[in-house]
């Protein structure tokens, strides 16, 4: 099939899977917009937001709807890098010999839910790192490869922090995108009440298949780029970090480290697949400019300049791209 053919079966696909994840999620369009572009691009995606908006449901759901394994790692204080990894076991065989055996844990799959995962020590976290970049998972000298395709979809409560461990920065330059769930409206959460305190509703179904995926991660990556967009992304990047010449004053006032190469990386990949959702053949600056806050909001570190003055990230790249043409 040619590339026209699959950016319009890609845009068929979208309907259905809105369609059927409509079936049990009530509103959050944007949310579920992003998750489906992050899987697009096999980038991986931090949802926050308080108790009670269905972060984990949602993304339970997009599961639900796609012909991948799936695998729910709830994050506890108490747990340890091999009940993610695996581990290796000693198997008697029949003979009456004994070797170790490595047993595959829940991350050998190709959606991975890690449910509040700053309720886990560092060490654990770390667990992730290789996975999510390499797509590998060594254990006792071993490496193993992950199924193809791979996606780390995390969760994390932003207002309590008592027992929660904060994501290192390397780990969280590893998402694509940081993505931030509101309320619903008061007709959604109506629909809401109404919906899950009567009978149940009906279950999604599948509707994309692995072999689908996979052929719309290689009609992302052979979408051209103008040299001019990619300037763009590449010169918004580098004013967020406070030593550039040239770069805003507030940004040196505000920021203690501004965005790397990864950033500039997933804003025109992010871009392409918003243009190819729009059934558009190239993307422009508005499709990177969309890109930017979920994008960059977790790799900006403000300094204690904006905590004092209350500035958070999103201000800060709001700011930003006012003063960008």
């Amino acid at each position: 099939m040619d590339n026209l053919g699959l950016v319009e079966q890609l845009h068929q696909a979208r309907e259905r899977l809105y369609q059927e994840i409509g079936h049990v999620i009530i509103g959050q369009q944007e949310i579920l917009e992003y998750l489906f572009m992050a899987m697009l691009c096999r980038g991986h995606v931090l949802l926050e937001g308080v108790p009670g908006l269905a972060k984990t449901l949602i993304i339970k759901t997009l599961a639900d709807v796609l012909d991948l394994s799936f695998s729910r790692i709830q994050f506890t204080p108490d747990l340890m890098p091999s009940d993610i990894t695996g581990t290796e076991i000693i198997e008697e065989s029949k003979s009456g010999g004994r070797k170790f055996k490595f047993f595959k844990g829940p991350i050998f799959a190709n959606i991975i839910l890690a449910d509040e995962i700053n309720r886990t020590p560092p060490k654990t976290q770390a667990a992730l790192l290789e996975a999510m970049q390499e797509h590998t998972v060594t254990a006792a000298g071993t490496t193993y490869p992950l199924d193809d395709p791979f996606f780390v979809m995390a969760t994390q409560n932003p207002i309590e922090q008592e027992g929660t461990y904060p994501l290192p920065e390397a780990q969280l330059d590893r998402f694509m995108f940081n993505l931030r769930i509101q309320y619903p409206t008061r007709d959604e959460e109506i629909q809401i009440v109404n919906a899950t305190t009567g009978s149940p509703g009906k279950s999604p179904a599948k509707v994309i298949s692995r072999e689908d995926i996979a052929a719309f991660h290689d009609l992302v990556h052979q979408i051209p780029v103008a040299e001019n967009v990619v300037a763009y992304a590449v010169d918004l990047v580098r004013s967020t970090r406070p030593g550039q010449d040239g770069g805003p004053e507030f940004i040196r006032e505000w920021v203690e480290w501004g965005a790397g190469p990864r950033a500039s990386q997933y804003l025109i990949l992010g871009a392409k697949v918003r243009a190819a959702l729009a059934e558009r053949p190239t993307p422009d600056i508005a499709d990177v400019t969309a890109m930017v806050k979920p994008v960059m909001r977790h790799r900006l570190i403000p300094n204690f300049n904006a905590e004092a003055d209350g500035i958070n990230t999103d201000a800060i790249l709001d700011r930003l791209m006012e003063r960008k043409p």
